[in-house]
């Protein structure tokens, strides 16, 4: 598939366009913003060596101070550096990669949810998406005793969820390789990571709870669309077994690309190191521009086969002409297969939403995001709308896949999933496969 990146015209416009405002308030529900914003005064750059002091202090000296070390990739560091000369972050971009210092420079992109708040109260019977005439077919697949693994391990990166909701507790990870004792027992750099990170808090507290059904929300909601455990009065996932691990950059205010990495590289660090059996991370979120650190991460994770599945976006437009992030990247070039599964979000009746985004080359496939009841914080239960609910749909589809077929690659979970799409009309013409989901047939 031919997924066109636009980081000449279309990246340059934006940033010229952008160049001196500061990112807008993100808030968790809210849908895509028309153009991305970037965290005011930070970029992201990856040096054409290590972190010498000479490197340093030829940073310092083009009015650019080094934050953090995000990673160091073929003997090159990629940091995350803090403007201090006052100049904007797209001239400061330009500065710096004319200096010949580094390999590039860009925009530390913000990021929201995909996910938009419906007033539709949890009833019985209301889990279309796994049972109805256009669902899933899920149930389909339990009637045939397939239900996942709890050996299969899916990273979440988003807000945090609530790891002990009585529809989770069952299938939220536990780290072995790291008990909660003050230390940093496997030496990935996070001390007591015993659920996961909060990259945005840089803290192992992947649940914050807050006000009533806000912080946290998004992340315990599609948790519990990957995995809700079954026959326990609530609602269930597409898989009643699998393995939750947090990776939470976002907060109250949206997250950043830096972030995002550092979550991405922390589920491949999990499966190189210790064998994890991660599949695929869930990616209900974006709104930033084209970003190399952010695209090479994904790469990354896609050479130790984890799929990214990624919302579409939900601005209605088409992802062909206006590039939407994460969905659009495509790894194809640099781990020879591609390892982003893009989602649309269809509702019951099959069509396609109206808030959708949507691609005949760039959208990979539909799944039900329109009134979808699902966990949230407090133990207790709520409909949203969005492709943030259609992705963990196929999220699941790939964990429920990995669970009858442990020895398949990420390339062929994709395949089976793109494969099995059934035809769709709404769909026609607006999706690379023209369908949606259907695990039945798995």
């Amino acid at each position: 598939m031919n997924r066109t990146r636009l980081f000449g015209l279309l990246t340059l416009s934006v940033l010229l366009a952008a160049c001196g405002q500061t990112p807008a308030q993100l808030t968790p529900d809210a849908p895509q913003a028309s153009a991305p914003t970037f965290v005011d005064g930070e970029l992201l750059v990856q040096l054409k060596g290590g972190v010498s002091s000479q490197a340093l202090t030829s940073l310092s000296a083009l009015g650019v101070q080094n934050v953090e070390t995000l990673a160091t990739v073929n003997g090159a560091a990629l940091l995350r550096a803090r403007i201090t000369d006052g100049q904007g972050v797209t001239a400061k971009a330009q500065q710096l990669q004319a200096s010949g210092l580094v390999r590039f420079a860009e925009p530390n992109w913000t990021y929201q949810t995909q996910a938009l708040p419906s007033d539709i109260s949890y009833t019985n019977g209301t889990l279309w998406g796994m049972k109805g005439n256009f669902g899933s077919g899920a149930e389909t697949a339990w009637a045939a005793g397939k239900t996942g693994s709890k050996s299969v391990y899916v990273g979440i990166i988003d807000e945090g969820y609530q790891f002990d909701h009585p529809d989770l507790r069952g299938n939220a990870w536990l780290n072995p390789f790291d008990p909660a004792d003050g230390r940093d027992n496997d030496g990935n750099g996070y001390v007591d990571d015993s659920r996961g990170w909060d990259f945005a808090n840089n803290d192992s507290t992947v649940y914050d709870g807050g006000t009533r059904g806000s912080l946290d929300a998004h992340g315990t909601h599609v948790a519990g669309t990957i995995g809700g455990t079954a026959n326990d009065g609530g609602v269930v996932g597409v898989n009643h077994n699998v393995t939750f691990i947090s990776g939470k950059f976002l907060g109250r205010r949206g997250g950043n690309t830096a972030d995002a990495i550092k979550a991405v590289d922390y589920f491949t660090d999990l499966k190189t190191r210790h064998g994890l059996n991660i599949v695929a991370t869930n990616n209900s979120w974006g709104g930033g521009g084209y970003s190399q650190a952010m695209y090479e991460a994904i790469v990354r994770a896609a050479k130790a086969n984890i799929l990214f599945v990624a919302a579409a976006g939900n601005s209605g437009t088409n992802n062909d002409t206006t590039a939407s992030y994460p969905s659009n990247y495509d790894t194809t070039a640099g781990a020879g297969y591609d390892a982003v599964i893009a989602v649309a979000a269809i509702d019951k009746a099959g069509a396609l939403a109206s808030f959708s985004q949507y691609g005949k080359t760039t959208v990979d496939i539909g799944a039900p995001g329109v009134a979808i009841t699902s966990s949230v914080p407090y133990n207790t239960y709520s409909s949203y709308n969005g492709t943030s609910m259609a992705t963990p749909h196929v999220t699941g589809g790939v964990a429920l896949y990995a669970s009858i077929n442990p020895g398949a690659s990420a390339a062929q979970i994709r395949s089976a999933i793109l494969g099995s799409a059934t035809p769709t009309t709404s769909l026609s013409g607006k999706t690379v496969t023209g369908g949606r989901l259907n695990v039945s047939g798995f």
